[in-house]
């Protein structure tokens, strides 16, 4: 038997031109440049954390489950992810007085000030990203992602 040498930089055809192939790829590519981002920071911060400050900033004070339904991070992790934030000021939790048991979800003056900080952090991914694009490629693939995202 021959062993075959396989070029690493290569993939096999029938993957190579699969959408979910290309997606999958460039979400990898995407998750490790934030990490990244987010690592060189020093804050300890992630992009869930980002994403539940930037939805407190938009939307105001929402219930915690609402706020982790609305961001798709699961309900066991915004506990923790929550945890987080309360800890270093950026956010607050109040006791829902219509229902007791829920908490109320603010973000603080701080929690302002660091999402626009790492407002930076992700602007320099998203163009790390999308580097290899014209301006009008790159508002064309924000069309069609779109396209695809409201069409699931």
């Amino acid at each position: 038997m021959h062993d075959q040498v396989v070029p690493s930089a290569t993939v096999p055809s029938r993957i190579r031109d699969r959408v979910t192939w290309l997606i999958s790829r460039n979400y990898e590519r995407s998750r490790g440049l934030l990490n990244d981002g987010f690592a060189a920071d020093g804050a300890g911060l992630r992009s869930y954390h980002y994403r539940l400050l930037a939805a407190l900033e938009e939307w105001g004070p929402v219930g915690q489950a609402d706020l982790g339904r609305a961001t798709g991070v699961d309900r066991s992790d915004v506990v923790a992810v929550l945890g987080d934030l309360e800890q270093l000021g950026l956010v607050e939790r109040t006791v829902n007085p219509s229902n007791r048991r829920r908490n109320i979800v603010s973000i603080t003056a701080a929690g302002d000030a660091r999402l626009r900080e790492l407002d930076h952090v992700i602007d320099e991914v998203q163009e790390r990203v999308l580097a290899p694009l014209s301006a009008d490629e790159r508002s064309q693939l924000m069309r069609l992602l779109r396209k695809l995202t409201d069409a699931g």
